[in-house]
């Protein structure tokens, strides 16, 4: 474990229920391309907070990575429905083209 991973896992003891700490260990995992880690923390993260859309993104980006284009592809379509439903339209943009792309790669 580096330094940074040790301080995410104390803030995160310290408050478990830190949308971003939470987000921000993921985002570690994923980084060291430790995938199950990063699946798990993004997974945990979208049954708790299913509206933090950034989730969405990063998950089906981690399904991609681990070679299962089935699971990014119903992660990126949730992430849409959420985005929309949050009037985020920016994601919805970003999601929109990482699903367009993943389809065309499968071509």
């Amino acid at each position: 474990m580096n330094n940074r991973l040790e301080q995410l896992l104390e803030l995160h003891r310290e408050d478990p229920q830190d949308t971003f700490t939470r987000y921000a260990i993921a985002l570690e995992y994923n980084a060291r391309q430790d995938f199950e880690q990063a699946k798990n923390w993004f997974e945990r993260l979208r049954a708790d907070e299913p509206d933090y859309v950034p989730t969405y993104y990063m998950l089906a980006g981690v399904y991609r990575a681990s070679d299962e284009p089935d699971k990014a592809k119903e992660i990126y379509q949730a992430g849409l429905r959420t985005a929309k439903k949050m009037g985020d339209t920016h994601a919805f943009a970003e999601l929109s083209a990482a699903l367009e792309e993943l389809e065309e790669e499968e071509i």
